[in-house]
């Protein structure tokens, strides 16, 4: 009798709990970006990765299911999108590109400009490196090999 055994199931046992304490870690680099090292671009890479470790161990197909190539895409763009408009908008306020004092009308001495405009700034950031990170990996991953395993 031939019985199928799963040859990675403690490598499963143990990334199914880890997978969303990394992501969670991504958020917490990314808030914490003003205030200690990290950010959009930090932020960004780590959540990636949590997708990458999920198609490493499970397979990506599940992965794709998971997270879809379109919305990965679709994602990278809309980080270029809140990325430039905020630059738009400080240029449309009478400021400078990405001048982040501009975007709000404020008493002088405020600092909700910079504070705002940094936080969207790094989600956008955030989006855009998640979203091609993982676009790329996909890319690369989801390839049909053009020689077979037995032509090695």
């Amino acid at each position: 009798m031939s019985q199928k055994t799963d040859h990675h199931v403690i490598l499963r046992i143990v990334a199914k709990p880890l997978i969303p304490i990394i992501a969670l870690f991504g958020f917490y680099v990314h808030f914490h970006g003003d205030y200690s090292p990290g950010g959009g671009f930090q932020a960004g890479c780590i959540i990636a990765v949590s997708v990458i470790l999920y198609s490493l161990i499970f397979g990506i197909a599940p992965a794709m299911r998971a997270v879809p190539p379109a919305f990965t895409r679709s994602l990278a763009a809309l980080g270029f999108l809140i990325f430039g408009g905020v630059g738009v908008w400080a240029l449309l306020m009478g400021g400078n590109y990405l001048d982040y004092d501009a975007l709000f009308n404020e008493p002088p001495g405020g600092h909700d400009g910079q504070h705002y405009g940094i936080l969207m700034v790094e989600l956008g950031v955030l989006f855009a490196v998640a979203g091609s990170m993982l676009s790329i990996f996909y890319a690369f991953a989801g390839r049909v090999t053009e020689i077979k395993d037995e032509d090695w």
